[in-house]
């Protein structure tokens, strides 16, 4: 209930004004925060057998293989060319 009033609470409040995109990057930290719990309490992974966790560990590296090659792509991409 925290981090969902803390979430309602920061997209009240411009912070662009100091950093342009701190927003967002506020918002997602606090959505991660949340996920994270989700899935270990929730779902039981902090409390299940060491198969289980390296299994899900290995699937948060993989996304993190795909989502840095993705935003290599996307970064390396020429946009202003015709």
């Amino acid at each position: 209930m925290v981090l969902t009033g803390t979430t309602v609470y920061a997209a009240t409040v411009d912070l662009n004004q100091y950093f342009a995109g701190l927003n967002v990057i506020v918002a997602l930290v606090i959505a991660t925060c949340k996920a994270t719990l989700v899935v270990l309490f929730f779902m039981h992974a902090y409390y299940s057998s060491k198969r289980t966790q390296l299994i899900i560990i290995a699937g948060v590296f993989w996304l993190a293989i795909m989502l840095f090659m993705t935003l290599g792509d996307y970064g390396s991409r020429a946009w202003d060319a015709h």
